[in-house]
């Protein structure tokens, strides 16, 4: 779970579902589609701009201009500094915004919108306190017991979906069969959420976050999700259970509103399976790709957490997705940006800083562990990471261990990529095995 374990982190997954409509409509393809040459790499317009400035001005289609950010350091910095607001309620973000918008806006001074008291929980889009207060809750559930009791069940749902896979042949597509099941199984197991559910919070969270939905299909889906966790939520409140949502109905103090605890469970819901899940995929294919780093995890099952670490910086599966607004002039590597200016991360782009890491296009599962920011930074830094790591961990380790002589079922150039996506990975990954 990258949210988290987002994951998808709480700087990968949020409840703007249009998120990913308006950045393909206003950023250029080129900074946000990849596979034009290896499929692991930022997108070609990102990597053009290596070498010429961290922070960038750039031009979007509504006519906005925000700053583009590519630079390790200067990332770090922006999520770390709160003089960036991630509130989407009080400060209008550029990528949220229609041409007319931006028009009436040239050259107004920065307001925040009037608002007395968040009575959302969206805290992925908060600033402190609103943020800390709903943030803290979280925290008290992810505790360190339950962490570590769940690594046992995570190895085995692995190993359950590894032989279900072998005692159907020697071929299998590695995403419904594997790749999603792990994350999903755990999250709904973490919330209580009941799995045969999942086929329906996965349709619809697909739907929210896919370029290509139409703007009813997103509010059919988001409608869905909602009346469903609405269900969820009245149905624990009478029975509660050994669950973080039911420690989240009962536990808080003052108690939260419906409308938080639904935003809350579709926040971890939501990135608990789909950040991780193509985590699993695209690092499973980066490796069958690189058969040496494969070889050596396999020489080394103690080199698994450095892969995990590596994967993670190498692949950034959240594309454009994290953004900022200034709520002052601020200057950020030597680049002045003005107050309401939206500030664009390229995270991608940002984890392949060669200031910061040596030969960083090259896959290295021994390369020198140094941070890198696929889980953010600062107060929005993603609150499922370590259960991310666990289930990577797992699931890479068992995958190649109980699977020998697993390659591609296809060509590499054949694999559909999720460019249609808000956060990367691939749609299918058929795979075979000895």
């Amino acid at each position: 779970m990258m949210d988290l374990s987002q994951g998808q982190a709480e700087e990968q997954v949020g409840g703007n579902g249009a998120a990913p409509v308006a950045l393909r409509q206003l950023i250029p393809a080129e900074l946000l589609e990849r596979g034009e040459g290896c499929p692991f790499d930022p997108a070609p317009g990102l990597r053009g701009l290596r070498g010429q400035g961290a922070v960038q001005p750039l031009e979007l289609g509504n006519g906005a201009r925000a700053w583009l950010v590519t630079g390790f350091a200067e990332a770090r910095e922006v999520m770390g500094d709160l003089r960036f607001s991630s509130d989407r309620v009080r400060y209008r973000d550029a990528t949220q915004m229609g041409a007319d918008e931006v028009a009436a806006q040239a050259g107004a001074p920065v307001c925040p919108v009037p608002v007395e008291a968040r009575a959302d929980g969206m805290f992925i889009f908060m600033d402190p306190p609103e943020h800390t207060r709903l943030r803290r809750l979280l925290t008290g559930q992810f505790t360190v017991r339950r962490m570590k009791a769940l690594e046992a069940r995570v190895t085995e749902i692995a190993v359950e979906h590894i032989e279900a896979m072998r005692a159907a042949g020697t071929g299998a597509d590695l995403v419904p069969a594997y790749a999603l099941p792990i994350p999903s199984l755990v999250i709904c197991e973490l919330l209580g959420v009941d799995y045969g559910d999942r086929g329906s919070f996965q349709e619809n969270t697909a739907i929210a976050l896919s370029s290509a939905s139409t703007d009813e299909e997103r509010a059919r889906a988001g409608g869905e999700l909602y009346g469903f966790i609405a269900r969820l939520i009245a149905a624990k409140r009478v029975e509660p259970g050994d669950d973080l949502i039911s420690g989240l109905i009962h536990d808080a103090d003052p108690p939260l509103t419906d409308a938080q605890l639904i935003d809350l469970t579709l926040v971890l819901l939501g990135a608990g399976h789909e950040t991780t899940a193509n985590m699993l995929a695209l690092g499973a294919f980066a490796l069958l790709e690189n058969p040496e780093q494969l070889a050596a995890l396999r020489a080394d099952p103690e080199l698994v957490d450095q892969a995990v670490e590596e994967l993670l910086r190498y692949l950034s599966i959240i594309q454009l997705g994290v953004t900022r607004v200034a709520t002052q002039d601020v200057t950020v590597g030597g680049v002045d940006i003005p107050a309401g200016a939206t500030v664009v991360l390229g995270v991608p782009e940002v984890n392949r800083d060669p200031r910061h890491w040596d030969d960083p296009d090259r896959l290295d599962l021994r390369r020198e562990r140094a941070p890198h920011l696929a889980f953010g930074h600062g107060v929005h830094q993603c609150l499922g990471q370590q259960l991310a790591r666990i289930e990577m961990r797992i699931g890479f380790t068992e995958l190649f261990t109980r699977l020998p002589g697993l390659r591609l079922a296809t060509p590499a150039t054949e694999v559909p990529l999720r460019n249609d996506m808000l956060i990367f990975g691939v749609h299918s990954l058929p795979v075979a095995w000895d």
